[in-house]
């Protein structure tokens, strides 16, 4: 048995886990096959069109009765830097040159937008039983509005007084994100990297601060990990990174390779691909440009000049610089159908709970 039930009773799943949305690397098929799995399937929205979006709920409701999670950014949208894109764009002049692009030419802006009234009132028309954001909450007005359409509220804290913040501005339960985590930092009440705790000293203090439910999310990727959250005080586990592998994926068979191949030390947080720090396996341009660049323009800027790069490099097999979003546990990512993970790791960390509590 699950130690702590809240979770279950909040999100009514069969496992307290819930899959990280992860953008760019995923779309309805792994939500699916998770929640056919019991976990909370999460569609990663930021950088969907209220359309597609729309289309996406769609299928997941098709195939899936099981609830499922929106997940949205909702960072303070930064204006166009000019100069500062231009000499991005010069610093990265020489991989254009060697990849024979033109710097100069027009590149459709990075997109990956906050959540507004337009994503409102889809939430309103698909009533998602869970709504999940990064970099905080959306402004009052939009959040009253989502909790009156009858969804759970769920955002990521990278620190204590983030996760507090949280708790009285209205989340329903909150996702402890240590620095071991995949993908961007949660980050919203502070700007420096260096100060971010791991998981297991993040968890513990997070759950003595609150009394919302905390899901721990960073380096957890077997039944081991899973256990140890719960040990913490955890309700539950947000896991992306041991996913990434699965068929139900959407990444392409060079980042499968390179993901497969890294190790516990490949993964950095870097400001380089988007312009805000995101932990993700070393890429060629992450290692020579970073990993932090002064040079980057504001989130999501830099990926704009990027943009032209990814393409061209993929086309020629090459991940030099396409996102590697993963966490510090990657390495125990495994090939197999996400459902099939999904119970494998409930199982193993039912059996992890019950030989603690024995003894």
């Amino acid at each position: 048995m699950w130690p702590d039930r809240r979770l279950l009773a909040l999100f009514k799943t069969e496992f307290p886990i819930v899959l990280a949305p992860m953008a760019g690397a995923m779309d309805a098929d792994l939500v699916i096959a998770a929640a056919q799995g019991g976990a909370l399937g999460s569609l990663p929205c930021a950088m969907l069109s209220a359309e597609k979006a729309r289309d996406q709920v769609n299928i997941i409701r098709q195939r899936v009765s099981a609830p499922i999670s929106m997940n949205f950014f909702c960072h303070e949208p930064a204006d166009a830097d000019p100069s500062r894109e231009a000499g991005w764009k010069q610093r990265l002049a020489p991989y254009y040159r060697e990849l024979g692009l033109d710097a100069a030419a027009p590149v459709n802006a990075a997109s990956r937008a906050p959540f507004d009234a337009a994503m409102c009132e889809l939430i309103e028309e698909l009533k998602p039983e869970v709504v999940s954001f990064h970099f905080g909450l959306p402004d009052r007005a939009l959040l009253r509005r989502v909790k009156a359409a009858g969804c759970v509220v769920i955002s990521s804290a990278t620190i204590v007084k983030e996760a507090i913040w949280l708790e009285e501005n209205g989340a329903d339960a909150i996702i402890a994100q240590g620095a071991e985590a995949g993908g961007h930092r949660g980050m919203f009440l502070t700007e420096n990297i260096a100060e971010q705790p791991g998981t297991f000293a993040l968890v513990p203090q997070v759950v003595d601060a609150v009394k919302v439910p905390v899901i721990a999310a960073g380096g957890i990727a077997d039944g081991r990990g899973i256990a140890a959250a719960f040990a913490l005080g955890a309700a539950g586990v947000q896991i992306g990174s041991a996913y990434l592998r699965c068929p139900e994926s959407t990444v392409t068979q060079p980042v499968r390779v390179a993901l497969a191949q890294a190790l516990d030390d490949s993964t950095v947080i870097t400001n380089v691909m988007t312009g805000r720090p995101a932990r993700g396996v070393a890429n060629r341009v992450m290692r020579e440009v970073g990993p932090i660049s002064p040079h980057a323009p504001a989130f999501p800027h830099a990926a704009t000049g990027l943009a032209p790069l990814k393409a061209a490099a993929e086309k020629l097999g090459k991940t030099d610089f396409t996102n590697l979003w993963a966490g510090q546990a990657i390495r125990l990512g495994r090939e197999m159908p996400a459902a099939e993970l999904t119970r494998a790791l409930a199982g193993a960390a039912l059996a992890q709970l019950s030989h603690l509590a024995g003894s």
